[in-house]
């Protein structure tokens, strides 16, 4: 690995009142690290998945360097965030809203290594107690309120792209909306997204979390023609859901050959291309990679999933070579 350099900032967030105090609502915690010498045009914004943090993006469970280090590497400047009420970034009920249930080992199982799933890239023994302490350890809560979430992880990433400039959205999992929704406010500072096994599917519920009664999202987007309420949307005719921050972006839709999460991609993938996305669905088994499941990130052959981004990239984005 080259010198790098790296620091942390925060997006603040709005100061509310409570019981007659002032407070701040909903700041966000950026880590960031440099290349010695920057290769690449645009920076890259990584964006963690549901009830955990930025260090998911870190080293993985079996302690090999992450896609964070990956990606700087290649000759990114990365900044890797906690979503509001997230890690790093504060969170209190009477300010932020209700928080939203524990994430139990037990749905850590379904999630990662379902029973009969066909998992093999798993990074540790599924029956390696300590190791799935170390992993669990970073889950915390998520607040309740799925679609105030989102808006707030949106209204973030778009103050920060206004101090960083264009980016590519790197989202996984319950993070997938807010690259739509960060896309839907900046469409001229959104590069590309690479979604990682994003939330879904369209319309889904997924338990715990929340409902995307917007389509791919549980909070608003902007349609064209417009859309007042979730049921315009839902009873629309698909290819009349038209969002204009999505015309024309490059979209990487990023799955696994063993994860629930992957099935979703049948309705996501039709979805964006009606948006006006350029899509293109990179699907792991189809491209010779086997037994991914839905950490794909962090799993045993991580590098190789990171290549295929990569090589996306490259290609989409007409962006140098990062070997």
């Amino acid at each position: 690995m080259k010198r790098s350099r790296r620091g942390n900032f925060w997006v603040t967030g709005a100061r509310v009142t409570h019981n007659g105090k002032s407070y701040q609502k909903g700041p966000m915690y950026v880590a960031w690290e440099s290349p010695e010498h920057i290769t690449q045009p645009y920076p890259v914004v990584l964006v963690h998945g549901g009830t955990l943090q930025g260090t998911e993006w870190l080293d993985t469970p079996d302690g090999r360097p992450g896609w964070a280090q990956r990606f700087v590497e290649a000759g990114f400047v990365v900044f890797r965030v906690d979503r509001p009420g997230h890690g790093r970034s504060p969170y209190h009920p009477d300010i932020m809203g209700p928080v939203g249930p524990a994430f139990s080992y037990e749905r850590a199982r379904e999630v990662y290594f379902p029973e009969g799933g066909g998992e093999t890239q798993w990074p540790f023994e599924p029956d390696d107690e300590a190791a799935f302490d170390a992993f669990i350890a970073a889950y915390g809560p998520m607040p309740a309120d799925l679609a105030a979430s989102q808006t707030l992880d949106a209204d973030r990433l778009a103050e920060l792209l206004d101090r960083i400039g264009k980016a590519i959205i790197v989202t996984h999992s319950a993070s997938g909306p807010s690259g739509w929704l960060v896309a839907d406010r900046r469409p001229d500072l959104v590069a590309g997204i690479v979604a990682v096994e994003p939330m879904g599917p369209v319309f889904g519920h997924t338990p715990g979390i929340g409902s995307l009664d917007w389509g791919l999202t549980a909070a608003p987007l902007t349609f064209d023609p417009p859309r007042k309420t979730p049921e315009q949307v839902r009873t629309a005719e698909p290819s009349t859901l038209k969002i204009p921050g999505l015309q024309g972006v490059p979209v990487a839709l990023l799955t696994g050959e063993t994860s629930a999460f992957a099935s979703y991609a049948s309705s996501i993938v039709p979805f964006l291309r009606n948006a006006g996305a350029n899509i293109q669905h990179l699907d792991l088994p189809a491209l010779g990679i086997h037994g991914n499941g839905h950490g794909l990130i962090y799993e045993r052959n991580s590098d190789s999933a990171f290549k295929v981004v990569a090589q996306w990239l490259e290609k989409s984005l007409s962006m140098p070579d990062p070997a």
